[in-house]
């Protein structure tokens, strides 16, 4: 193992730490022992493969996987994680840096993360897995996670079997997808925003009938997120033709959702978590867009938006029973839009880990036994005015006394590692109330010198 910690290597898998404890004593997450933390980004879960550059930017968030590491786990990246940010997760969350192996895959382009098999990844994690009965946590659970799950011999967590999570396998890709969760949620009695699906050739003529009734429409490719690929068009944009408008994503044949573009007040979302016992409620939140992308997420619900809290656990419950009818188990996340009236309409589906799943995670593991009641917190990022590495950022937090506190159960955590460029931060703030964690977040920005909008 005796590669240099935080850097991969162009022909082969790399071992970043220099020694590893297989002891699983130690841990205690699940009952069958370790967690290999498959770090899977690449997938075709929630975009098309041909978007490969977006999944890329969206990889960069990697590293974050580490808080979810314990004593005995394998954490399978692509993405390198420095040497200082590991010291940092593992400081604040107590596990010895010997007891953890991280693997590092070089990058191989658009291509699922479980299909570096030059890199000899499969040997690697069944030997790091051994007989300790381990099992995979994929970030996006697709049809690749499951084959590598497989070949090393290991179930795919939190299924009794890698058949198990096979055959929810259809379902999760169905919902997934906009045009799969309209027909789901429509069957379901979930309100929508007024719109309906159709094939690209079929876009502009939806748009057109559309628009005789609404000042402005949204367009969605099927299998899209983070507002990859939206286009808001209204009257005035027809005259050049809507096919020049869209995107690439989907093809010329691909599913397309056309829908009235509300007057959103907030947009909200409630995670939820399916297991053996039901469907229950895990937190929800405020998502802080721009042109329909979520740039960042502030939990609980801000009191503007907190009477739809019991609407969108009842949807979120109803969606829960169908996935349990279809075998699924784990984390999933529906998002909402509450209109200047104050009426939610649900929006899409993600069955899968999200980009909140985790922070939450982290939270909630962070601020175990310092709170008496659940923290407030959020998750954004800033612009730097200059670039700086992960060792000048924590100074700075430092200095101003911002850094998370464990002793106090609140401040600002790095989450995901210095980032390419130096200048874009990604960071957590956690604290007892929204009004607390606005407060610090002022303070972050004017510590780091973020640049402003």
């Amino acid at each position: 193992m005796g590669a240099a910690p935080g850097r991969g290597c162009a022909d082969d898998a790399t071992l970043i730490l220099d020694s590893w404890c297989g002891d699983q004593r130690s841990r205690a997450v699940t009952e069958t022992g370790p967690i290999v933390v498959f770090a899977n980004f690449l997938s075709d879960l929630a975009v098309d493969l041909d978007e490969g550059q977006i999944l890329t930017t969206w990889a960069q968030q990697a590293p974050r996987k580490a808080w979810l590491l314990r004593p005995g786990d394998v954490f399978v990246t692509f993405v390198p994680l420095s040497r200082d940010f590991l010291r940092y997760v593992y400081d604040l969350t107590g596990v010895p840096p010997e007891s953890v192996a991280v693997v590092e895959v070089p990058p191989a382009g658009p291509v699922p993360l479980a299909r570096a098999r030059e890199a000899g990844l499969v040997e690697q994690i069944r030997a790091l897995a051994g007989d300790r009965g381990a099992a995979l946590l994929p970030t996006a659970l697709d049809a690749s996670a499951i084959a590598f799950a497989r070949d090393i011999g290991i179930d795919v967590y939190p299924y009794t079997t890698v058949e198990a999570a096979e055959a929810a396998l259809k379902m999760i890709m169905l919902l997934n997808t906009k045009t799969g969760f309209r027909e789901t949620a429509e069957h379901l009695g979930v309100r929508l925003p007024p719109g309906r699906t159709c094939r690209r050739p079929e876009v502009e003529g939806a748009v057109r009938d559309l628009l005789r009734d609404h000042a402005r429409v949204v367009v969605k490719p099927d299998r899209s997120a983070g507002g990859h690929g939206m286009r808001f068009l209204s009257r005035h944009d027809l005259t050049g033709g809507v096919s020049l408008l869209l995107d690439t994503v989907g093809g010329p044949e691909g599913l397309w959702v056309v829908e009235q573009c509300l007057d959103v007040a907030e947009s909200v979302s409630i995670q939820l978590e399916v297991s053996a016992s039901g469907t229950r409620a895990v937190f929800s939140g405020a998502m802080r867009t721009v042109q329909g992308s979520c740039t960042g997420y502030a939990s609980p619900l801000p009191p503007s938006s907190s009477h739809v809290a019991d609407e969108l656990e009842e949807w979120g419950t109803a969606l829960g029973r169908h996935l349990v009818s279809h075998g699924y188990a784990g984390p999933f996340g529906l998002d909402a839009l509450v209109d200047t009236a104050g009426v939610a309409y649900a929006s899409e589906s993600n069955i899968r880990r999200t980009a909140t799943t985790t922070p939450h995670a982290m939270v909630t593991r962070l601020t175990a036994g310092s709170a008496a009641a659940p923290p407030a917190w959020s998750v954004a990022k800033g612009w730097t005015r200059s670039p700086m590495d992960f060792e000048a950022a924590l100074a700075r937090l430092g200095a101003s006394r911002l850094a998370f506190d464990p002793n106090r159960g609140e401040g600002v955590v790095l989450y995901a590692d210095a980032p390419p460029d130096g200048r874009c931060w990604r960071y957590a703030v956690i604290a007892k109330s929204l009004g607390d964690v606005e407060e610090h977040e002022t303070a972050l920005a004017e510590v780091f010198e973020f640049e402003r909008d």
